[in-house]
């Protein structure tokens, strides 16, 4: 058998659902395990874990061969930055755990395998690229609502710093305190007790709430939806060129093997003519 046939079997493994989904159940099996090791457990239980433990290690490696493998190039593994997160989750993976300087690191970097599921789960990568394409857009609202924090705490020490020094004493302290009211926190006890020296000082405060709590919010979820939106298009995209680009493949493996069948007939036909 010629390498070629070796890869269409890789191709053939890493494409199917059934191998798909039995990663899935073998990346969160390997996640309960790490979750069950923070009980008191009986010694042989933690020897039956520790070979689980490699073996699910082993699974990963051969897993990740097998997607490397069913490249038509080796390099075209790496050109999908899923791929790459796989593969530093995997290798990260091989610390031992035996070893008493390492122990501690291998056992929280084993914790990221679960993360391997938002490779293998098409909409939980939409989701995390939506997340991370909206962290600009979503930077310059928080730096716009950094500076409303800003000016109000300012304005509360100025104000309420002589009513409650432990919530308005200084700006550190006042930025926590607007946090709290923003968080909906008792933020209720802190307004009254401002109003009994400033009656009016609700205005500072449901003022406040509504630039925090509603415009603020809204415009971040309102970023968040409209890439999500974007993102579901790309996949979209995505998945129709991978259906052309897998017929591409057929068709030149067709012609290919039509093209060898035709060789092979003109050889039998020169012999029989020797």
């Amino acid at each position: 058998m010629t390498w070629l046939d070796f890869q269409n079997r890789f191709q053939k493994i890493r494409d199917n659902k059934i191998f798909e989904l039995f990663v899935i159940t073998v990346i969160i099996f390997s996640s309960l395990m790490i979750g069950v090791r923070t009980y008191e457990l009986h010694p042989t239980f933690e020897v039956i874990l520790v070979a689980l433990d490699y073996a699910v290690t082993l699974f990963f490696v051969l897993e990740i061969s097998i997607r490397m493998a069913a490249e038509e190039r080796f390099r075209d593994f790496f050109k999908k930055g899923w791929n790459i997160f796989d593969f530093v989750i995997v290798v990260v993976s091989l610390i031992p755990l035996d070893d008493s300087e390492y122990a501690l690191i291998a056992r929280m970097l084993r914790l990221f395998r679960v993360m391997r599921l938002i490779s293998f789960i098409p909409e939980l990568r939409v989701l995390v690229s939506a997340l991370i394409t909206a962290m600009p857009r979503m930077g310059y609202v928080a730096l716009l609502m950094f500076i409303i924090f800003y000016i109000y705490a300012v304005i509360g020490n100025l104000l309420f710093s002589n009513i409650n020094p432990q919530l308005w004493g200084d700006l550190g302290i006042s930025l926590l305190t607007l946090f709290r009211v923003a968080t909906f926190e008792d933020w209720t006890d802190v307004m009254y007790e401002a109003m009994t020296v400033y009656g009016l000082s609700w205005i500072y405060f449901i003022s406040f709430i509504f630039f925090s709590a509603f415009v603020f919010l809204n415009m971040m979820i309102g970023i968040v939806v409209d890439v999500l939106d974007e993102e579901h298009k790309k996949m979209e995209a995505e998945k129709q060129g991978e259906e052309i680009e897998v017929q591409q493949q057929f068709e030149k493996r067709v012609e290919s093997e039509i093209s060898e069948l035709h060789k092979k007939l003109d050889l039998l036909i020169a012999q029989k003519k020797g």
